[in-house]
């Protein structure tokens, strides 16, 4: 019995075909089971605002919206996308027109270097969808209650998984608060 293997009798690698809306554009393509969502975007896709940091799901870089939810694009699996709605900081802005959380951004000074900035922006639209549909953080006072105060407090909980090593986090609190202050008053 031969100790060699048999390479040539050794199956390919399988891809997936996924469909994913994508930037407010439909698209199909093949990827293989263990590629990141983050290195699709990055590598196969051209898409390099959402930024690898730790590669570990710990520094918020990566965040993009999936199905309006932020997500930590480098623990999320490409073929889990199958079928969903994905927004990067690509898709954010109509034509010339800046979103309004990105306007912010430039406004209030929120950041310096400006790596982690994509994925600051991506996660704080996303927060605040969270605080609309009422779901309470580790410091929202009345889990219970609907109605969630907007403080400072409960922006910078719900944004610690966001790191900023150049620490613009005052800047990064004002525009969060000004851009949502009036939408999420209920």
């Amino acid at each position: 019995m031969s100790a060699t293997p048999n390479f040539a009798a050794a199956k390919p690698f399988v891809s997936h075909p996924i469909h994913l809306t994508l930037n407010r554009r439909d698209i199909q393509l093949d990827v293989l089971p263990w590629t990141t969502l983050l290195d699709l975007l990055r590598e196969q896709l051209d898409l390099t605002g959402t930024k690898k940091g730790c590669d570990h799901g710990q520094c918020g870089a990566c965040t993009v919206l999936l199905n309006g939810k932020r997500v930590n694009a480098c623990l999320t699996l490409a073929v889990m996308c199958d079928g969903a709605e994905l927004t990067t900081i690509e898709g954010l802005a109509s034509g010339e027109d800046l979103h309004p959380m990105q306007q912010a951004f430039i406004k209030h000074d929120a950041f310096q270097c400006g790596y982690c900035t994509p994925g600051q922006i991506c996660s704080a639209i996303g927060m605040a969808e969270e605080i609309k549909r009422g779901m309470p953080s580790a410091v929202t006072e009345d889990v219970a209650a609907y109605n969630i105060d907007f403080s400072d407090e409960e922006i910078r909980e719900r944004m610690s998984g966001n790191l900023c090593r150049c620490g613009a986090y005052n800047g990064i609190v004002e525009a969060v608060r000004e851009t949502f202050a009036e939408e999420i008053a209920l």
